[in-house]
């Protein structure tokens, strides 16, 4: 089955007993016995839930892995992996990571003695040079949030089975239609649900995959046990969400590369962060591992140029946190999505006060360029 057809009528297929072509939203806590020890297959909606079970099937199969598993946020999905690991253990991270990403391992997780090392995974001498006893795993994110940096996911995925240690890519921003870590060697795939596959700003949702059935059965456990699942309505939604992606990710890539285009034209901008630029560091290794660039912009201002009045005078993007949706909205990484990490990492890496972050929409493209080109004029100093 064409990918475009599996994201429709794969996993779970409409109700077998109705002829319903949608999953039903299975709104229970409970299920009936028939006897100790014996059931339909369900015994507490914590533990199995049919239509959470549709989305877990359904995103195994798009990202070709053994098993799914479906939270109640992106961060309940990080969260339950990083759980597979014990004191002592010590995870690399991507340098400029998601922002909630780092806040969990450094604000939470730390205090279990299980740390981390942030290297910049596009280096793979640097990634070998880290690797010592303690690493067990190896998280990037590619394109990473908000510069768009690339990582190799095949080499680096080599360097991990060469030292016996997990391969864990953060998928949000590609999704499975554009990249599929798992067929490059990854181990486990996270996503934020929220964003690119529910795709309306209308819910909040991680998923998990991974590849072999051991990694399968602890992290059922992790779930089963923590708790934080995703509900049977956010279910729903969220296939509902994955069954347009195609069509919305060919939309937003569309948008993308012309608004990308547009921005490395105009003299207000000093760097634009877009893979699909021939120009951006990474640009090759992207087109080798994805088919597409996505949606996800960033750029910096240049001095004499006011971000906040740049993003105050936006009238058709909408100024908010997350991305993915179907409007196109702006967010300003330092203070928003990546205020958690410590300043002079931010500035390390090129977080900086005048980098702002676009998630290109599928509005039209003439309506966005002239709300960018009237907020530009208007936020010289």
């Amino acid at each position: 089955m064409n990918f475009e057809s599996l994201l429709i009528h794969g996993g779970i297929d409409g109700d077998e007993r109705t002829g319903a072509v949608n999953v039903p939203i299975f709104q229970t806590s409970t299920y009936k016995q028939t006897g100790f020890g014996v059931n339909k297959g369900y015994e507490y909606s914590r533990t199995g839930n049919p239509t959470r079970e549709a989305v877990e099937k359904l995103i195994s199969e798009l990202e070709r892995g053994y098993a799914g598993y479906a939270f109640a946020s992106g961060m309940a999905a990080i969260t339950a992996v990083v759980s597979l690991f014990k004191s002592g253990d010590k995870l690399l991270i991507s340098n400029n990571l998601y922002g909630g990403t780092f806040r969990v391992l450094d604000k939470v997780f730390k205090n279990f003695d299980i740390s981390y090392g942030i290297v910049n995974t596009t280096d793979l001498e640097e990634i070998r040079a880290n690797i010592d006893d303690k690493v067990k795993a190896i998280f990037i994110e590619t394109p990473t949030n908000p510069l768009m940096d690339i990582t190799d996911i095949e080499a680096v995925s080599k360097i991990a089975k060469e030292n016996s240690i997990l391969t864990v890519v953060d998928n949000t921003f590609m999704t499975p239609y554009l990249q599929r870590p798992i067929e490059l060697g990854a181990d486990i795939v996270v996503h934020s649900a929220t964003k690119y596959l529910g795709g309306h700003s209308d819910l909040v949702a991680g998923l998990v995959v991974v590849n072999n059935e051991e990694l399968s059965e602890r992290l059922h456990f992790i779930q089963n046990s923590t708790g934080g699942v995703l509900a049977p309505f956010d279910s729903f939604l969220l296939i509902r969400g994955i069954k347009t992606l195609a069509v919305r990710m060919d939309r937003h890539n569309k948008n993308a590369d012309v608004i990308a285009k547009y921005l490395s034209n105009r003299e207000e901008i000093d760097k634009v962060f877009y893979p699909g630029l021939e120009g951006h560091i990474g640009h090759d290794t992207h087109k080798k591992q994805a088919s597409g660039f996505g949606g996800v912009i960033s750029f910096v201002l240049k001095e004499g140029y006011d971000y906040k009045k740049f993003v105050e005078s936006l009238d058709i993007i909408t100024f908010g946190e997350s991305l993915g949706g179907v409007e196109s909205l702006v967010c300003h990484p330092a203070s928003m999505t990546h205020g958690s990490i410590p300043y002079e990492i931010r500035q390390k890496v090129g977080i900086v006060d005048n980098l702002i972050r676009l998630s290109i929409g599928i509005e039209s493209e003439d309506d966005l360029i002239k709300d960018i080109q009237s907020a530009l004029n208007k936020s010289k100093i």
